[in-house]
């Protein structure tokens, strides 16, 4: 039996409700509701058979290879068969490249169909032709119909399925547009079940609304395995693959690639490339140690403190949370006694990397007192620590790995958490451990 259902769905994360309304009471979004209808077919299912867990053999996990280093450390190793792994990011920031560039490796599997609903076989070979791809193995379909693509592989038997992109897939049996909740989740979700019964791995590519989120919404990170996404801006030549959901991996995990003519080439040292350009004897700036999944990475923080001109002061940051600054300026107002009420703050992430850990504070402290009081740092010190509201430096996870990178790359002294400089090994490098704010600014500074 069938049954066909009239609702209004929010396009901006999938609200359902039964009448139509202004604003979402979920999201928040205006005028975000159109009417759909869901057409439902009941069928009786074979019941699943219980299985005892002890009896389960487990799997061995064999990944494969893509080609791309920094690639296969966001999947968690490589690609694992029959998983489904979603990679969104801004138009043109390179998710389409990365994909083709995957092909060399993944064609050692055997034939991939890349499903394309957006661009024509001539373009994608013109593309291809740029990064060098070339290979009888890859086959081209230019298909927007569910029905027809999962008909063309049942005739094909691909070993990898590249959908480009979810948003222009519909099915026949939905009278709803391509991009809608609706279809993208029944598409997507159809798409999930052929992998699986068949264990071919799925790439889908997703469109980002102007809020930086899937478009669909979250329904369709709820459907897959892993979630990649590319940050970056198309004006900077370095782009950042962070994985936000992995069911065979770590998440967080990043690759660093820097866009070229010839595509995008993996960088190998993040660390060193993105100091490469740091300036000297500069006030306002700091080297501070990050964790991103399993990779340190020393980045530099710029801040720019100056009298402000209107009435009530900016506050602008690049990189980090803006609410994290406000806190930390409070904790410099407060326990440093620096009056920056009236000031103009900016605070910066060099390189276009995206920073949310707290142990990070000591260097956005840093980095505003040094430019507030016009002194640079030294370029051979590093800082880490998480700041707390009564000025304590806390100790953070992972610090002999943070100070072994910057040994790595010639820094010869870090002013770090009390905690963490008891349990230092690396000889090489002088570690001061300090309880306090006001004790790691005057080493810094002074």
């Amino acid at each position: 039996m069938s049954r066909s259902k009239i609702l209004y769905q929010c396009q901006s994360c999938g609200h359902s409700s039964p009448k139509w309304l202004g604003k979402c009471p979920d999201c928040g979004a205006w005028n975000s509701f159109t009417e759909e209808q869901r057409v439902a077919k009941l069928t009786r299912q074979k019941t699943a058979e219980p299985v005892v867990l002890s009896e389960i053999s487990a799997s061995t996990g064999v990944r494969y290879s893509t080609g791309i280093k920094e690639l296969d450390r966001t999947l968690g190793g490589g690609v694992v068969m029959g998983s489904v792994v979603l990679i969104g990011g801004d138009p043109g920031i390179g998710k389409s490249t990365i994909i083709l560039q995957s092909f060399k490796g993944l064609a050692k599997l055997g034939k991939i169909l890349y499903v394309s609903g957006e661009e024509s076989p001539e373009q994608i070979k013109i593309r291809a032709d740029r990064l060098h791809i070339e290979s009888d193995e890859i086959i081209l379909l230019p298909e927007t119909s569910l029905e027809g693509i999962i008909s063309m592989a049942q005739k094909i038997n691909p070993r990898v399925i590249v959908i480009d992109s979810i948003q222009t897939i519909f099915s026949l049996e939905l009278p709803s547009a391509p991009g809608s909740v609706s279809q993208i989740r029944e598409c997507a979700t159809k798409l999930m079940f052929m992998a699986k019964k068949h264990n071919i791995p799925l790439f889908i590519i997703g469109h980002v609304t102007k809020e930086g989120a899937i478009a669909g919404p979250k329904v369709l990170e709820h459907i897959v395995d892993t979630v990649l996404y590319f940050e970056g801006d198309k004006g900077n030549p370095f782009r950042i693959l962070r994985a936000v959901k992995n069911r065979f991996g770590s998440t967080n995990e990043i690759g660093v690639f820097e866009m070229q003519e010839s595509g995008l080439k993996e960088v190998d040292n993040p660390s060193e490339l993105f100091l490469s350009e740091r300036p000297e004897n500069v006030p306002g700036s700091v080297v501070t140690v990050s964790l991103e999944g399993t990779r340190p990475l020393l980045v530099e923080i710029q801040a720019l403190v100056t009298a402000s001109s209107f009435g009530v002061p900016r506050r602008t940051a690049i990189g980090v949370d803006y609410n994290r600054i406000n806190l930390l300026v409070a904790v410099l107002d407060k326990r440093l006694g620096l009056h920056l009420g009236g000031m103009d703050i900016y605070v910066n992430v060099v390189g276009g990397l995206k920073i949310d850990e707290p142990a990070i504070d000591m260097g956005i402290i840093a980095a505003i007192a040094s430019s507030f009081k016009n002194k640079s740092i030294d370029t051979g010190i590093f800082t880490f620590g998480e700041a707390g509201l009564s000025g304590e430096l806390r100790a953070i996870s992972q610090a002999d790995i943070r100070i072994n990178e910057a040994a790595k790359l010639g820094f010869k002294k870090g002013i770090v958490p009390l905690s963490n400089s008891n349990n230092n090994k690396n000889q090489n490098i002088n570690i001061i451990g300090v309880k306090n704010v006001e004790e790691a600014v005057e080493m810094l500074l002074f």
